[in-house]
């Protein structure tokens, strides 16, 4: 069974990823993400057909801390998230969460 990518986060954030191809997606406005994001992803994590799911990384502190460590922990989907100052570091640990292994570790 294929499955898709979905973007969660602004509008100004998920246009892109529309624009590229991307069907699955939640709008969550900045001045409503305190009170949506939890319920966006929360419908997104239960969506069967996604396997991917995209988040801005300055979108995590918005969400409840159950709803981070939900999507934090979760294998399918597996969560990728962009921008921020994660950058190498936290890519290492998404493939880390995601194989279970550290394919840098020398």
């Amino acid at each position: 069974m294929s499955q898709e990518i979905a973007v969660i986060g602004s509008p100004d954030f998920t246009t892109g990823f529309r624009l590229a191809g991307v069907r699955k997606f939640e709008n969550v406005p900045d001045e409503a993400k305190d009170d949506e994001l939890d319920e966006a992803v929360t419908r997104t994590l239960e969506d069967e057909d996604v396997g991917i799911i995209v988040m801005h990384e300055d979108d995590l502190d918005h969400l409840s801390r159950n709803a981070r460590q939900s999507v934090e922990r979760s294998i399918e989907p597996t969560l990728v998230t962009l921008g921020g100052s994660g950058g190498a570091s936290g890519l290492r640990d998404q493939i880390k969460r995601a194989i279970g292994i550290d394919l840098m570790d020398e």
